[in-house]
This record gives C-alpha cells, sequence and structure tokens, in this order.
C-alpha cells in the first residue's frame, strides 16, 4: 500500500517557529513509519524569515510576502495530489479567505490546527489596524472549512466546536527523551530564577517588574532571560542569552525556578502553556499566572508548581522557593512526571496518528 500524502500549509519554515517545532513537526518521522507522507510548503521562506522580526526592511518584508503569495498561488495547482492539507494558523496572512476557500474547493480533507486566538484583536489602535489587515475572518473560515480541527487550549477547543464537529485540544509537546533534568536542587550556588520567550512575549515578563524588583532586596537571586531581544532590568541581577536550538537544553538546565506571567484578559485564553511545560519538563518548579483552563489542566497548585494572581503571592512563593530546595526537587520531580505522562510526544503521538488516519 503507498503512503498517504499529507501537505503541510504552515506560516513559518520548517523548524524555526516554537507552534511548528513543538507542535507536528516533530511528530514527521512518526508519521512516515505509520504510512503517511509529509511535505511542507511555507508562506514565509528563509529569506523572509531572516528579516520579519526585525525593525525596517520594508522593502524585504514587502517582497518576502509578495513570494509567499506567489508560493500559494502555485500550490493550488497541487492540492488534489494530497489525501490531506494540514493548515497551521493561517494559509496567507492578509485579506479576505479567499485563498482559504480555493483551497477548500481544491482539496480532498483539511486538518486545520490553530494554537493561539488569533481571530481576537488586542487593546491598541495599532494592533486592531494589524488585525483588520491580516483577514478577521480567516481562522473562522478555516473551522468551517475544515474536516478536523486541532486546537492547544480547552477554551480554543470549546470555540471551534461551533463551526467544526470533530475538534480535538492537543497542547504544545515536549521531547522528554531529549530535554532531560539535570539540577541538583540545592543552594550551593545562587539560585537562578528563568524566563524563556521572544520579543512578542516579554512585555508579560515585564509584568513581574516590580516582583522581581522587591524579591531582590529580599533574597539573592539570579534572572536568567532566554530570547531574541535586548533585555534590561533596572534593580534586578540579571543574565541574557540569546536563545540558540543547539544549546536550548544547556541554557534551560541552568535555571532552578520557571516564571510563567501571564495578563488576566480573554487574550491568553488561547495560550497552551508552553513556557510552564519547558520548564517542567527539565523537572523545575513553576511559579504561573492562574488565568486561563490550559494552564489549571498543566498545573494543580502546591503538586506540581504554584498558581498566583497578585504580585504578593508572586513573591511569597518564589521566597519560599529560593528558602527551600527540597521543596523545589518535590515540585520539579511532579511537573517532570506531569509532562511525561500528559504532555510529552510518546503520550499523544497516537492522538495525531488518529486523527490522520480517521480522515483517509
Amino acid at each position: 500500500m503507498s503512503a498517504k500524502k499529507v501537505l503541510f500549509l504552515s506560516p513559518y519554515p520548517f523548524g524555526k517557529a516554537a507552534s511548528q517545532r513543538l507542535k507536528f513537526e516533530q511528530y514527521f518521522n512518526y508519521f512516515e513509519a505509520n504510512g503517511f507522507q509529509p511535505e511542507t510548503s511555507s508562506f514565509i521562506d528563509e529569506k523572509f524569515w531572516n528579516v520579519i522580526y526585525k525593525k525596517g526592511f520594508l522593502f524585504q518584508k514587502i517582497f518576502g510576502t509578495i513570494r509567499g503569495y506567489i508560493r500559494r498561488f502555485f500550490d493550488l495547482f497541487r492540492l488534489h495530489k494530497y489525501d490531506i492539507v494540514y493548515i497551521h494558523l493561517w494559509a496567507t496572512p492578509l485579506g479576505p479567505p479567499f485563498f482559504e476557500w480555493l483551497i477548500r474547493k481544491l482539496s480532498k480533507k483539511i486538518v486545520y490546527d490553530i494554537d493561539d486566538m488569533i481571530y481576537k484583536s488586542q487593546d491598541s489602535a495599532i494592533n486592531n489596524l494589524i488585525f483588520m489587515l491580516k483577514g478577521k475572518d480567516k481562522p473562522v473560515a478555516l473551522m468551517r472549512y475544515a474536516d478536523h480541527v486541532i486546537t492547544c487550549t480547552p477554551d480554543l477547543n470549546e470555540f471551534a466546536k461551533q463551526y467544526c464537529e470533530h475538534c480535538t485540544d492537543i497542547s504544545s509537546t515536549l521531547d522528554t527523551e531529549r530535554l532531560l533534568p539535570v539540577n541538583n536542587y540545592t543552594n550551593d550556588k545562587t539560585v537562578v530564577i528563568g524566563w524563556t520567550g521572544t520579543h512578542s512575549t516579554v512585555p508579560y515578563l515585564y509584568l513581574l517588574t516590580n516582583v522581581l524588583q522587591q524579591l531582590s532586596k529580599e533574597r539573592k537571586f539570579i534572572l536568567r532571560v532566554i530570547g531574541n531581544f535586548k533585555f534590561q532590568m533596572e534593580g534586578v541581577d540579571h543574565e541574557y542569552m540569546d536563545w540558540n536550538a543547539a544549546q536550548e537544553a544547556e541554557q534551560l538546565q541552568g535555571i532552578d525556578i520557571g516564571l510563567y506571567p501571564l495578563p488576566i484578559d480573554s487574550w491568553v485564553m488561547g495560550k497552551s502553556g508552553l513556557k510552564a511545560l519547558t520548564y517542567m519538563t527539565f523537572g523545575l518548579p513553576v511559579v504561573a499566572t492562574n488565568v486561563g483552563a490550559a494552564i489549571n489542566r498543566i498545573i494543580t497548585d502546591n503538586e506540581n508548581g504554584f498558581l498566583v494572581k497578585t504580585d504578593e503571592e508572586w513573591i511569597d512563593k518564589l521566597k519560599y522557593l529560593i528558602d527551600n530546595p527540597q521543596e523545589r526537587k518535590r515540585l520539579g520531580t511532579n511537573a517532570r512526571q506531569t509532562v511525561v505522562t500528559k504532555f510529552s510526544i510518546e503520550a499523544n503521538k497516537p492522538v495525531y496518528l488518529g486523527i490522520l488516519k480517521s480522515l483517509t
């Protein structure tokens, strides 16, 4: 029997974006071993990726967008060759869902994978303008067109059920065989409190500026920030590291406590808790903002992490973890087991495969 062909239409080049790397991309070898032949086509090519999040480079971005649309145009002529077309986030970024409608008409079966509430606008005039330009109807249209929708949080899954009968909630998943804990849970050295993210999520870390400044007056610690931006926080002893795929594990293994702050608003209901899961994979205790169903299915307060809301709670829990290395070990050990059992690649292989098999 010949392999079933699956075309993955994604925004970003293969292996570059966490929303793809830590969801479907890491299952490609497994798909191939079980009778499916994955191929990819990204809207953003490598050249565009290198400048897309940098200031300036206007003409490069314009031409990168044009190249993306040309690529999608030619994709239309080969859709009929595939048993399944798997769309992540969006097929094209701007305007009404015209390309998406064409893809529906020309495809045998469609899986739509959405891992953020990109159908919602954020609270600023600039963001709302960008939201309109990006095409506010695309995500909902793709939910309507899809034969199966994959989401990443309970809130997002409930929303998708309004438009598609078949929806499955699959969080971001971690490679627990590659990402291993090494922490010795002692206070033999200065405790490192860590956060990892991108330029788009670092404003969430700055929500803790007052917390971390106050904590610095009461306890000695180092704040380790891993990302792709410039970082400063006055009054806090910190170190910044550029995120590097080859050194990702080592960078995170040097952390003792993970931070997962979020604003308390409807936008974050689509967040899968990836940062928290990443820390937990390394056997680290996490202190997280208690907002949304996703974080509550990942963290059980005082069992495998701490859930907090106020600045006072943030400070109290961080001081407690700094002072008590055995509690870091208890929570971190439970956290690692949570990921292995529920949020690892191994645990979710049959879920992804079952969706593909149901459509062929």
